[in-house]
């Protein structure tokens, strides 16, 4: 039996104390808290996990500098504090990252603010940001930036945040869930809520894609963590009776090669056109520029960039960096993704609060929309917290719950993780575990995606030496790492593995397309898939990439 199908087995006709709909970020936050405190936990995800706003978002764990302009110092204050526990329990996929914010004449804001503002930001975090800020001269940024525009430059700041993986960030809460006891089960969404005599939720039926069966899942108490499907849930749970919480948003990333935009921090932009902040992000041998912020009112699955944002985000690009005019002929990739923001009236898109809102509904559903990647897993806890409340309330006698410990103990890739973060010290490791199989660059591909489970990849790799070759000649990700997604990691289709367990519908210059039947051959014999099947998986991942180019047809 294979490991998705564990997990069903456990999940049809089941019953548990707590019952999540949504494996995003939030939602898997929420599984792990739940488990991890002793509590009998399932998870629904309607397609793969993170395949929503979390693999979506611009990559960076952050206390978000700009929210110090709205006042919001409870949430950077909490951002801060997040990102440093982040930064514990997942060190190889949370990484510092330095940002340089340029001062130009025309920005409206004064040299003297910006280091106030940075100095305050500092901080916040109790100094204890990766690297305190310092200023540079313009000669100083000049060498930062060489690319970077100098007319009207008149200094900078380098500050840092972080980089992550967010769809790999996602997975690893959600197996070390599943390592306390949570049944997770991809590509089942709920299709009708269960309600008792009194018009209490009280579980869900829920449909299994990938083996076309229908199955009920009970609960005590359930979770919406669906992100921007969330009201839709919460209309179909409570008809007419339920207000709309959210204000989706959509933010949009265009990936170009490096050389064609070379930065070596993440450079802080303000848009010519309306003055909004974006970045231009270093992502190894590529550069990524986002986000855009605009209302999105129609169906979340069909989010897409479209011709206006691209060029939206060419334009800022092309003013920052002049000798380096971007083109859309340059980009190689787009995702769009939208924010699950709390509505405001009466404010633009991008001034509408990051902070998050828990809802108790009138059937007993408990809600939780808006906040920040950054935040998710105090975000879970408060959820947790709520979630018990209700259990208790109900009349349930629990036992004595554990400390979770979601603060402390690390995500599985970071388990035994070098006290020293000697990153080199593990890419020996795994040169050495995969019997010399695996080039350097493919042994540090896996040092920064799986960590310490790196070293277990290898070791399959050396057992079967033809896992070693690359999905796509020159680059860094080898064909063991599809055995691994399946095996280990729940992937169970084609774009599970190349646009969300690997990073190559975003890098590789044809978005993975070149290696598409080569892997689906090699999903089907892991997995026992038709002819038909294949085909029809090679088939949805084409229609993937395709909407994602789809801007350029305007």
């Amino acid at each position: 039996m294979g490991q998705r199908e564990a997990h069903l087995s456990r999940a049809r006709n089941g019953t548990f104390d707590l019952l999540i709909l949504g494996g995003g970020v939030t939602g898997v936050g929420v599984a792990r808290d739940a488990a991890r405190r002793g509590l009998r936990v399932a998870l629904l995800e309607r397609a793969d996990l993170a395949s929503g706003t979390s693999s979506r978002s611009s990559k960076l764990v952050h206390g978000g500098l700009r929210y110090l302009e709205q006042y919001e110092f409870s949430l950077v204050f909490e951002s801060v504090s997040e990102r440093r526990v982040l930064m514990d329990i997942a060190p190889h996929l949370v990484r510092p990252l330095g940002f340089v914010f340029p001062v130009f004449s025309e920005s409206g804001r004064s040299a003297a603010i910006i280091d106030a503002g940075m100095w305050l930001y500092d901080g916040l975090s109790l100094f204890r940001s990766p690297k305190l800020h310092r200023r540079l001269s313009r000669k100083a940024c000049a060498k930062e930036e060489p690319a970077l525009r100098r007319e009207g430059l008149s200094s900078a700041e380098l500050y840092y945040d972080c980089a992550t993986d967010d769809a790999r960030l996602t997975l690893e809460t959600a197996l070390d869930a599943a390592r306390a006891g949570a049944v997770v089960a991809t590509w089942c969404p709920a299709v009708r809520l269960l309600h008792d005599e009194r018009g209490r939720i009280f579980g869900v039926e829920a449909h299994d894609l990938l083996g076309d069966q229908r199955f009920e899942v009970r609960a005590r108490a359930i979770v919406n963590a669906t992100g921007p499907w969330s009201d839709a849930l919460r209309a179909e749970a409570l008809g007419g009776r339920a207000r709309p919480l959210l204000r989706p948003t959509k933010g949009v990333h265009v990936v170009v090669d490096r050389a064609s935009l070379p930065v070596q921090h993440a450079v802080v932009l303000t848009h010519p056109g309306d003055g909004r902040v974006l970045f231009a992000i270093p992502w190894g041998e590529r550069t990524y520029v986002g986000t855009t912020d605009t209302d999105w009112a129609g169906d979340p699955a069909e989010v897409a960039a479209d011709r206006a944002d691209v060029d939206y985000l060419l334009a800022a690009a092309a003013h920052f960096f002049p000798d380096h005019g971007l083109t859309p002929a340059d980009v190689i990739a787009t995702w769009a993704g939208l924010r699950p923001l709390i509505g405001q009236a009466g404010v633009g898109e991008s001034q509408v609060s990051r902070e998050h809102h828990v809802e108790i509904e009138p059937d007993g559903m408990i809600t939780i929309a808006g906040g920040k990647l950054t935040t998710y897993r105090r975000m879970a806890a408060e959820v947790v917290d709520r979630a018990v409340d209700v259990l208790r309330l109900s009349g349930m006698a629990l036992d004595p719950l554990r400390a979770p410990g979601t603060e402390r103990d690390p995500l599985p890739g970071a388990v035994g993780w070098p006290r020293d973060d000697d990153e080199d010290q593990l890419v020996s490791g795994i040169l050495r575990a995969s019997g010399g199989r695996l080039s350097e660059p493919s042994a540090r591909y896996l040092a920064e995606s799986h960590g310490m489970l790196g070293l277990d990849v290898a070791v399959l790799i050396a057992s079967r030496p033809e896992l070693a070759a690359p999905l796509v000649p020159g680059r860094p990700e080898p064909l063991g790492c599809v055995d691994w997604a399946v095996t280990r990691e729940l992937a169970a289709t084609l774009d599970d593995v190349l646009q969300r367990r690997t990073p190559l519908f975003f890098k590789d210059l044809d978005q993975g397309l070149g290696c598409a039947e080569k892997v689906a051959d090699h999903m089907a014999g892991l997995l026992g898939w038709s002819p038909k099947r294949r085909d029809a998986e090679v088939g949805r991942y084409r229609a993937e990439v395709a909407r994602s180019r789809a801007w350029r047809e305007g």
